[in-house]
């Protein structure tokens, strides 16, 4: 049932479809994460970051059961979201792609038997140039702290759909799952909470919510405006 209700949540609005970018911004520079991995709850997704920082965040959620059976499962829709990274991390990746050539080299590890962590494809698009690189696992800091980054702010993504769904539907759970955001923005393995301010804010006001929740979103937003 969950599952069902969380089908719905998200094709009756709750996290719409992002509007598709004018045709002036695709010809602004633009560095893309692409990830790929079977097994894991988020297998697909991919952000594109312009150097306003503005940019877009999709992904394919895996299919949950629909409590109707063993072998019943629901495929949530896509997710298709703008984001606004913050000043910052958006120099970061672009002086970062820029002095990889625009990812126009070899990344990927040549070691053997490394662990499937995903397929992760970085490419940037501009004026100056294009190019991109494919990889499981880099060798590289330089494209390690890149892949660190984007897929924080991933994580960041599917808590803020998470959240919102709880909020709706499961809000006993939403205390545990604030404190574990929490534990991983301190660890920054979250980052760029701004993008899910409208579900913590939402959160913060809903009266019938006991007040250790609110107060813990509030902690977080807080925490998410320091940091603009």
């Amino acid at each position: 049932m969950r599952a069902l209700l969380l089908v719905f949540a998200l094709s009756t609005g709750a996290w719409a479809q992002a509007a598709p970018q004018a045709a002036a911004d695709s010809a602004a520079a633009q560095v893309r994460f692409d990830f790929e991995r079977v097994g894991v709850p988020v297998p697909k997704f991919s952000m594109v970051v312009r150097e306003d920082g503005a940019g877009t965040y999709q992904a394919q959620v895996a299919s949950v059961s629909s409590g109707m059976g063993q072998a019943a499962t629901v495929a949530p829709p896509p997710v298709n979201r703008p984001i606004q990274v913050s000043q910052s991390t958006t120099e970061m990746l672009f002086k970062t792609a820029r002095s990889l050539d625009r990812f126009n080299m070899e990344c990927a590890s040549k070691a053997k038997n490394i662990a499937n962590t995903g397929q992760k494809v970085l490419s940037y698009t501009g004026p100056d140039g294009r190019g991109s690189c494919a990889y499981n696992y880099s060798e590289n800091k330089s494209i390690a702290q890149l892949t660190e980054i984007f897929q924080a702010i991933a994580f960041t993504m599917d808590e803020g759909r998470k959240l919102e769904f709880m909020h709706r539907f499961d809000r006993l759970g939403l205390y545990s799952e604030i404190d574990a955001l929490d534990r991983e923005v301190e660890e920054k393995r979250a980052l760029e909470l701004g993008n899910i301010a409208p579900a913590l804010k939402s959160i913060i006001a809903d009266e019938e919510l006991i007040q250790r929740v609110r107060e813990h979103a509030a902690k977080l937003l807080a925490r998410t405006e320091a940091q603009r």
